[in-house]
């Protein structure tokens, strides 16, 4: 007989490590951040961008994992049920909205990951475009074709293959991808800042013109793409975390997934900067051509990867080689993030009292059919990154809301164990009111620059990058998910015990596997 969702466990710390690791390192570190590195240095450098966007790291990614970690660890099951458990049955609707923004960023990610396998089989087997318009006319070709939507079904495809078999099969699948990924991105790295004038892009990136930090835009930017690096309040690590063993430590491995992820976005930070230097230097490009090509987002943001870099690799010595690990490692990150995603759905359907093969499959279909618009349309590509990536600090802040209710300071004796590092008082003052206040903030400041500057129709709901269409999305699906939460709480009962009486019980009263 398989093993129950509620029993199986990573067969080491290890395994979780480099799981949590998938779930952090994709195509965040290695396709957005340089882009947003270049979008908000000034002309002396990068560095005072980097400096806030570890200022996030410390002040809402780490605290957000840390609680991800000890939710998932407590509750023992999926993002809904443990809101249920641990926050009480009448917030349960929050946390399917945690679940919700994955489930719809999982739709549209995995055709981001068809992209990278199609860039990968183009390096390796058809060569690279030697001019822009060439490369253009590839990109245009590429998604005027059938290839979107047949290497979105493939991905698709391989994620519910691999989360099929359980937290086993998870781990099996990242004990291969995230080490290989790894190593090639340490081989790009070194291959990169071995080119001539590679140095200056790389000084450029961590030299700090601290007159940038002045711009409210700097941090906002900064926080936001700290929890895409990270992962931090998608509600991503709480379901993997629901199948840590207890001696594994909480705080140890979120410290551990913050500091190793953003390391990982430095080195592709490295090998980018250094690569459009030395290659557009060589061309005789100013900082500023160079410096407005980085921040070019092109159509669906694929201005820089898919259609400057394979150029650039057509441009430089040994750069075929180099494009194929560079799109390898990308398609490797993409599909580690994708089977997070996958299973984050999968848990919760199966806590619902759904057979685990069913579920899985059912995600897949579903995904794959709610993810077919934004492989046919730049256009619906474009808002569902716009609306679900924003949403994540709404996320965020429900991460906090479920450790409120539990009780901040509870929940940080009920993970301490002799084998882990302490995790100080701190933490549940900065749970309780900073990453709320944070949230609250930077939500505000979003929704003014999304009336003021980021669209000329702020209150079309049809307009893709309006407020409008956000808060319409947002306030359709926490409608629905309300309206539904009294339904998800009879499933829930029919695979544990009552929610309601647990919320309220001793700490010692819950049921927590060790």
């Amino acid at each position: 007989m398989a093993e129950s969702s509620s029993t199986q466990r990573f067969t080491s710390r290890w395994g979780l490590i480099l799981s949590v690791l998938g779930i952090a390192v994709g195509t965040g570190n290695i396709w957005r951040f340089p882009r947003i590195a270049a979008t908000n240095a000034g002309d002396g450098g990068a560095g005072a961008f980097l400096v806030a966007w570890l200022v996030f790291l410390v002040a809402w990614s780490i605290p957000l994992i840390i609680a991800e970690y000890a939710l998932g660890q407590r509750g023992r099951r999926g993002v809904v049920g443990t809101f249920s458990t641990l926050a009480g049955g009448k917030v349960a609707w929050l946390g399917a909205f945690v679940a919700f923004v994955a489930a719809a960023i999982m739709c549209y990610y995995s055709v981001v990951a068809g992209w990278t396998a199609f860039y990968l089989g183009k390096s390796t087997l058809a060569g690279l475009p030697v001019t822009q318009e060439a490369s253009m006319a590839g990109w245009e070709a590429f998604q005027g074709s059938l290839w979107p939507v047949a290497l979105h079904a493939l991905m698709m495809g391989l994620g519910v293959w691999a989360v099929s078999g359980g937290v086993k099969g998870i781990e099996r699948a990242n004990k291969v991808l995230v080490p290989s990924l790894l190593v090639i991105v340490v081989i790009a790295v070194i291959r990169a800042v071995t080119l001539p004038g590679s140095g200056a892009g790389v000084a450029f990136l961590f030299t700090p013109d601290w007159g940038t930090l002045t711009a409210p835009e700097v941090w906002l930017d900064a926080l936001t793409q700290n929890a895409w690096d990270t992962g931090a309040g998608w509600g991503l690590i709480l379901t993997y975390a629901a199948y840590m063993r207890r001696e594994d430590g909480v705080v140890r491995n979120a410290v551990l997934t913050g500091v190793g992820n953003n390391m990982v976005s430095l080195l592709a930070g490295t090998m980018i900067f250094g690569i459009v230097f030395a290659v557009l230097g060589a061309a005789g490009q100013s900082q500023t051509e160079i410096l407005d090509l980085m921040k070019s987002s092109g159509d669906r943001g694929t201005g820089m990867t898919f259609i400057w870099m394979p150029q650039l690799f057509a441009e430089m010595p040994l750069g075929r080689p180099l494009a194929v690990l560079f799109f390898l490692a990308l398609a490797f990150a993409a599909v580690s993030s994708l089977l997070s995603m996958i299973e984050l759905s999968t848990r919760v359907i199966v806590d619902f009292g759904i057979d685990r093969k069913k579920a899985v499959i059912g995600v897949g279909v579903v995904g794959f059919l709610i993810g077919v618009p934004s492989a046919l349309s730049g256009d619906m590509f474009g808002n569902q990154d716009f609306v679900w990536g924003v949403a994540l600090m709404l996320s965020g802040a429900f991460i906090a809301l479920a450790v409120i209710r539990y009780g901040a300071s509870r929940l940080r004796e009920d993970i301490a164990t002799p084998e882990d590092w302490k995790l100080p008082r701190l933490w549940d003052a900065w749970i309780t009111y900073a990453i709320p206040a944070q949230a609250i903030v930077l939500l505000g400041w979003w929704l003014y620059l999304a009336a003021t500057a980021y669209s000329e129709n702020a209150l079309d709901p049809f307009e893709p990058y309006s407020a409008a269409t956000c808060l319409l999305q947002w306030g359709v699906a926490l409608i629905g998910l309300y309206l539904a939460n009294g339904w998800m709480l009879r499933r829930l009962a029919r695979t544990e015990p009552d929610p309601a009486p647990l919320a309220n019980a001793s700490s010692t009263d819950l049921p927590v596997t060790p």
